[in-house]
């Protein structure tokens, strides 16, 4: 419940964002690209108060639920507010409270289960979270704001104004979150330390294989983030101007519309991923679980750059191309975050766990996000042709990114140093 509450309250609005503030709020590409950025910025001073706190202060579930709270007061407020400094405002105290919570549900998880077991069973319900809201918003969007009567841009922008009650969804789930939170499993700090507890988890993250994944984490995570700034407007573009192909609005029927609903499909491999990852950890080397993770980054941004053209080859419609570079999510997300995470947390000492996954947090939705928004917004003007976005040439650059760090990973990353090397590698890896 835990999981699935933290992912749903996020998985309501940040799929919807873009179309939401570009074709409501009529905000530029690089001023959504600053509301994307200073979202992330909580998560870069994160790792200094809230990993700090629950390793040394206070008890992590408190903590969690006090957070969520104010959270979901303040995400609820997003849906009414119409200019750019007080949106940018709100965003960045928001980011301030709601960043700290998603390292902390996995560190209050890895806390109190087995993590080569339990921890992906127990991760999987995040995913459900996510899927469930997004399809709740897409058939929100398709029953309440989508009109029987109009043309295609009329239809589109009523969904476009529909998309403002996200934030309010996102916000009573908050309020929901926080008060569970206060019936989690006591989880009090280690208070017998005395050292500040994230230079303890840096001076541990210098070392080979943590160095590596945290230099590799970087540029993934702003591929990672360029997807969920564009994948929305285009495939929400898509959904609307599909006239009458009856595979469409067969699938429209199914996800809702806005693009927001259609993207859960990856979401849902992220749950056969997931499922698979205990199987996959004692059979393949971390290493190579981050290669196909990386890998699937990389062709995922293919298929969307050349969806017509690969679909005009093979006779099928674009959607149903469109389709399986969705579904990749679930292996770009499970083979090379959710197994990040799984490192960070073997090769770091019990006492500096929390501010370690903090610290890797910041690194995937806060220097990641920051850099990756600024990126898509001035990579989107530059895919602009004459008024139009030329997708091939957007989503051509994260495909090239993707490429290059899984050379970077191959030369570099280093499986056999560090503290799990000995009792924690899989077969494969000795």
């Amino acid at each position: 419940m835990m999981m699935l509450l933290q992912y749903a309250i996020w998985g309501a609005w940040l799929p919807l964002l873009w179309p939401y503030l570009a074709n409501v709020r009529k905000f530029s590409g690089d001023e959504i690209g600053y509301a994307f950025a200073i979202g992330a910025v909580g998560a870069v001073i994160a790792p200094f108060i809230a990993g700090q706190i629950a390793d040394r202060h206070f008890n992590t579930e408190k903590f969690l639920g006090i957070s969520h709270i104010l959270g979901g007061v303040l995400v609820f407020q997003l849906a009414s507010i119409e200019s750019l400094g007080a949106f940018l405002a709100f965003s960045f105290v928001y980011s301030l409270v709601y960043s700290p919570t998603l390292s902390l549900t996995n560190s209050i998880c890895l806390h109190h289960i087995d993590r080569d077991k339990d921890f992906a069973k127990v991760r999987i319900w995040g995913t459900v979270g996510w899927i469930a809201v997004g399809l709740a918003m897409g058939q929100w969007l398709l029953h309440s704001h989508t009109p029987a009567i109009g043309s295609a841009d009329q239809i589109a922008e009523a969904q476009y104004s529909g998309m403002a009650d996200a934030f309010r969804l996102s916000g009573v789930l908050g309020i929901v979150m926080g008060i569970y939170c206060f019936f989690l499993p006591a989880t009090p700090p280690t208070r017998g330390a005395k050292k500040n507890a994230t230079f303890e988890a840096i001076s541990e993250i210098r070392c080979q294989p943590l160095l590596m994944l945290f230099l590799l984490a970087v540029p993934i995570s702003c591929i990672h983030q360029f997807y969920f700034v564009h994948a929305a407007g285009f495939l929400g573009a898509y959904q609307a101007n599909a006239g009458e192909d009856a595979f469409t609005k067969c699938v429209n029927g199914i996800f809702g519309v806005g693009g927001g609903g259609l993207m859960t499909i990856g979401q849902m491999s992220e749950i056969v991923v997931l499922g698979l990852i205990p199987i996959a950890a004692v059979r393949w080397s971390r290493k190579s679980l981050l290669a196909i993770g990386i890998a699937a980054y990389a062709l995922r941004m293919l298929l969307f750059a050349q969806s017509a053209p690969i679909a005009a080859a093979i006779g099928v419609s674009e959607l149903a191309v469109l389709i399986p570079a969705i579904a990749l999510h679930g292996v770009c997300f499970g083979c090379f975050i959710f197994v990040s995470f799984m490192i960070v947390d073997e090769e770091t000492s019990d006492d500096v766990r929390a501010s370690a996954q903090s610290l890797y947090n910041l690194v995937i939705i806060g220097v990641g996000i920051i850099v990756g928004s600024f990126i898509a917004g001035k990579v989107a003007g530059w895919a602009t042709v004459e008024g139009s976005m030329n997708y091939s040439r957007l989503f051509g650059i994260p495909m090239w990114a993707a490429l290059g760090c899984l050379a970077a990973l191959s030369l570099f990353y280093d499986s056999k140093a560090g503290r799990g090397s000995s009792a924690l590698r899989s077969p494969t890896d000795r």
